[in-house]
């Protein structure tokens, strides 16, 4: 029986999805929920698992009197490390200051880089006088949708052709992220999650938040080789419970930038397929990440080609550039045409509660630009860019690391792949190039290479060199 035809009434699955930060320690698991110490979060979180979850109402409004806020109980919530490290690297008036923190692609000045094919595509659009504001449908704008899922799947994908695939505008990467999760658990009835340890922090709060009972993590990083624990991962997926949903990181990991090779996509396909796990993919850098569209979509496609049912939420802000205009796509592949029609129609629901349509002028932009070929081909010139760019920063950070005589190996830095790397730099030395060399990264030591410049590589070599050789 297909996965997207055993529908669940929405009533019995209502569940509770809002919850409260209890613990405040930013040195605690890779994510901003924070109720779980770190041995606690490798076994796995539940709804049960915070011992200070928000107040009820009746509680809260009990000790109120006429002259307290009724909002005078409410604890503040944990700071966001990247938006915090934004801040500070903003207000920092150090001249050689370096931002490896933010997750946007950077010029080599330095700068926000809007793709020139995204600024003729607007021209056009500026002086469509045919085009309005009035609201899009409720799952977007279809051209938009069918395009990114031909740019996902294959234009000639036999799951398209038969319509067993479909897509959904969503609002950028995390918005897609979260209908796809709302629909995993109100609809299917999905309670267990995995993503990988470690993986991009907002999965978490967005899973939780969405519904699910339980967030497990499984083994992905190895510290000892700063690549894929796939042996780990092979053994916690076969360890998930059946019906887990299993967060895949489609390419570019992060934060690690470490990517499975081809044979271990099959491992990893063979071990969901035998537990009947449900595959979900996130897919925020294609064509991003190698330079290559269907490079980088090859997992995804593997998974369909092998008759997974499956989700894949798509996010257009990396590789158009389209940050503040959240543009996703939430592409559903189904072995059942009716089941997947029925699925749409409880999509359509979601949304409609949710956020109700998604904006236009980012899809127009990235229809406009995908559905050309001349406007197509320039695009892929300008992620093959920055694609570039990425590792010739990657290349030279190792070189001057490995030339300084830094302690350890720094391989790692170029044998992975997209926007950020996993240093294995540790909190402790993270924070000494912040204090000491106004050099911003994460505390789990993960930066953005696009932050990396000819100008500035040098200054963060000597850093690291420096941070590395005193402990």
């Amino acid at each position: 029986m297909a996965r997207l035809g055993t529908e669940r009434d929405k009533n019995m699955v209502e569940m509770e999805c809002i919850r409260t930060c209890a613990k405040r320690d930013l040195e605690a698991v890779p994510c901003y929920c924070r109720r779980l110490s770190r041995a606690d979060h490798s076994r796995g979180s539940t709804a049960s698992d915070t011992n200070q979850q928000a107040p009820r109402s009746e509680e809260v409004t009990g000790d109120i009197n006429k002259n307290m806020s009724r909002f005078a109980k409410i604890e503040a919530g944990a700071p966001i490390e990247v938006f915090a490290l934004i801040k500070a690297f903003n207000e920092d008036t150090f001249p050689q200051k370096v931002n490896l923190s933010v997750g946007a692609y950077r010029t080599e000045e330095s700068k926000p880089w809007v793709l020139p094919v995204v600024r003729k595509v607007e021209e056009q659009l500026a002086k469509d006088y045919t085009l309005n504001k009035e609201y899009l449908p409720v799952l977007g704008l279809p051209s938009f949708a069918s395009a990114a899922t031909a740019m996902l799947l294959g234009a000639n994908s036999p799951a398209i052709v038969s319509g067993n695939a479909v897509g959904v505008q969503t609002l950028s990467g995390t918005g897609s992220l979260r209908v796809a999760a709302e629909f995993l658990a109100r609809t299917l009835g999905y309670s267990v999650v995995y993503s990988s340890d470690p993986t991009w922090e907002n999965h978490k709060l967005v899973f939780l938040n969405a519904g699910f009972q339980e967030y497990r993590s499984y083994r992905y990083w190895d510290e000892k080789t700063k690549g894929l624990d796939i042996d780990g991962m092979l053994q916690d997926l076969q360890a998930a419970p059946e019906n887990s949903v299993i967060i895949l990181h489609a390419c570019a990991h992060n934060p690690t930038g470490v990517d499975p090779k081809k044979e271990q996509w099959e491992q990893i396909a063979k071990v969901v397929k035998e537990k009947n796990l449900f595959p979900l993919f996130d897919s925020a850098y294609q064509g991003f990440a190698s330079g290559d569209l269907d490079n980088d979509a090859w997992a995804v496609r593997y998974f369909v080609e092998q008759n997974f049912e499956l989700l894949c939420c798509q996010s257009f802000a990396k590789n158009f550039g389209l940050y503040n205009e959240r543009i996703g796509n939430l592409t559903i592949v189904s072995s059942d045409k009716d089941a997947l029609t029925r699925a749409l129609s409880q999509i359509t629901l979601l949304i409609r509660g949710m956020y109700s349509n998604p904006p236009n002028h980012g899809a127009r932009v990235v229809a406009t630009a995908l559905n050309n070929p001349d406007l197509f081909d320039e695009w892929k010139g300008c992620i093959r860019t920055m694609a570039d760019r990425i590792r010739l920063m990657r290349s030279g950070l190792k070189e001057r690391l490995v030339a300084l005589g830094t302690p350890g190996n720094w391989d790692h830095v170029t044998n992975q792949i997209g926007m950020f790397s996993y240093t294995g730099l540790s909190a402790q030395q993270a924070e000494y190039l912040r204090s000491q060399y106004h050099i911003y990264l994460l505390r789990s030591g993960r930066i953005n290479i696009c932050g990396l410049t000819t100008s500035n590589l040098d200054y963060v070599a000597n850093a690291i060199h420096d941070a590395v050789s005193r402990t």
